[in-house]
């Protein structure tokens, strides 16, 4: 019985280290999986990172993208009621005194232009009131002249439009990135 006692504690050795390989060989693919694992993770957590940062840009530039449009729009729109508010009033301006003396320096200031003229056209609503400012010129309404004079010359070959309105719309480029600036505060 020695022998099969031999046989077996050999046998139950040889079983043993067996499974000691195993275990080695078990921790050992255990502890690549881990590592391989963790890089990928990281490799991952990387990748998602860049991602995030990207589209946080993308965000943040489609963000100021938009600010900025509606900074221009508002500024647009600010800058049409500045000039609606503004046209209206040279349009009211012919309900004011003053608008005698107005009137009068737009007409000098087109005679000057054009000192043959022998026409004056002006709104209907200030035939009468031109007509007492000239004798040498003949006075006609026209619906289309607000808040001015046109002088016509030669039988309407030649002729200036002197009108607030006109002057407005003249000034109106180096007028509105100044309203702009005021509208912005920039």
């Amino acid at each position: 019985m020695a022998l099969d006692k031999l046989l077996e504690n050999e046998a139950q050795a040889e079983i043993e280290r067996i499974r000691a390989d195993a275990r080695a060989e078990a921790e050992r693919i255990l502890a690549a999986a881990r590592t391989e694992a963790e890089e990928l993770l990281g490799s991952r957590s990387r990748v998602l990172d860049k991602q995030y940062q990207a589209g946080l840009t993308r965000a943040r530039s489609s963000a100021d993208l938009d600010l900025n449009a509606a900074r221009l729009s508002a500024s647009e729109e600010g800058i049409a009621q500045v000039y609606g508010l503004v046209e209206q009033q040279l349009r009211d301006i012919g309900q004011l005194p003053a608008y005698r003396e107005i009137l009068g320096r737009l007409l000098n200031e087109a005679r000057q232009a054009v000192p043959q003229a022998d026409v004056a056209e002006v709104n209907p609503s200030d035939v009468e009131m031109l007509r007492s400012m000239v004798s040498d010129l003949e006075v006609r309404g026209n619906p289309s002249i607000e808040g001015g004079v046109r002088l016509l010359a030669q039988g309407g070959k030649s002729g200036i439009t002197n009108t607030l309105m006109g002057r407005l719309q003249t000034l109106r480029g180096s007028l509105t990135p100044q309203i702009r600036s005021l509208l912005t505060g920039e």
